[in-house]
């Protein structure tokens, strides 16, 4: 995974003035656009958009510096007016573009080289497991991408369910985990942003096929899964575990991602306020 990584670092730097393909992420990551831009986040901690609008502007800064007019460097790294490109340069740099043909002052953003780097010694409790073919039987809605924080979009839909739509689930549920479970699948491809829309189901797992028009039916293949249990506050330790699962083990690991819907659960505590048990299931194959 890493070299993937580095080369698509590499093809962004070799593209920062042409067209970035939407490819490049399946063609070198062999992963969804989705999985991708979530490990290139919790490895490097800012989103690709974000990543690439520091690459432009720190060669358009280079470009100034070399005395090339604002209107040539503007339109070299993809800006439509050179209203949007200053505006762009001042809130990146805090100075002016004409700031840096005049008086020669600069800001920089180095390209990223990921390299796997062993912190703290600490061991990740995670286990194998090959499951049979399920379906996914809950209610699901297009929600918009998010990799930190609450997604309020999920929390209006767990709000949304009805008595009936919770005692079919109940009715259905047959194969472990046992559990209420939140699955993303079907993420919007678009390599350079990140406000896109993915699916997002509230539901069960179930080998039964009959399924009422109440919930929707996801079918998934059997495959291997990589589960990781952890325990402790929440949500923080929870969004600590996906962190460390795409930025320290995933690259670590003899296994790779597959195109299916990863799921979690969580079991509040109830004797610890905001205190919880929860697993994170990621369909994986060895590489």
């Amino acid at each position: 995974m890493l070299n993937e990584l580095n080369s698509v670092i590499d093809y962004i730097e070799d593209h920062l003035t042409g067209d970035l393909s939407l490819e490049i992420v399946s063609e070198y990551t062999g992963v969804s656009d989705y999985h991708f831009k979530k490990i290139f986040f919790y490895l490097s901690g800012l989103t690709l958009s974000e990543y690439i609008k520091n690459r432009k502007l720190s060669e358009a800064n280079k470009d100034l510096l070399n005395g090339e007019k604002v209107t040539n460097v503007a339109y070299k790294y993809g800006y439509q007016s050179i209203d949007g490109f200053t505006r762009a340069f001042k809130k990146w740099s805090g100075f002016l573009p004409s700031d840096v043909i005049k008086k020669g002052i600069s800001k920089s953003f180095p390209k990223l080289s990921f390299v796997i780097t062993v912190k703290g010694g600490i061991a990740m409790e995670f286990r194998i497991e090959d499951k049979p073919a399920f379906n996914l039987a809950g209610i699901s809605r297009r929600v918009p991408m998010q990799f930190e924080g609450i997604n309020n979009e999920i929390v209006k839909l767990a709000e949304s369910i009805t008595d009936k739509q919770k005692e079919e689930m109940h009715s259905l549920q047959n194969i472990e985990p046992y559990e209420i479970v939140n699955a993303s699948y079907d993420a919007d491809a678009n390599f350079l942003k990140e406000e896109g829309y993915l699916t997002h189901l509230i539901g069960v797992l179930t080998t039964k096929r009959q399924v009422s028009n109440l919930l929707e039916k996801v079918p998934v293949e059997a495959c291997t899964w990589a589960i990781f249990p952890n325990e402790g506050p929440f949500p923080s330790t929870l969004q600590e575990t996906m962190a460390k699962i795409y930025s320290e083990w995933l690259p670590s690991s003899n296994y790779e991602l597959i195109n299916a819907p990863t799921f979690s659960f969580t079991k509040m505590d109830e004797h610890k306020k905001d205190y919880a048990y929860s697993e994170v299931w990621i369909p994986v194959r060895k590489k």
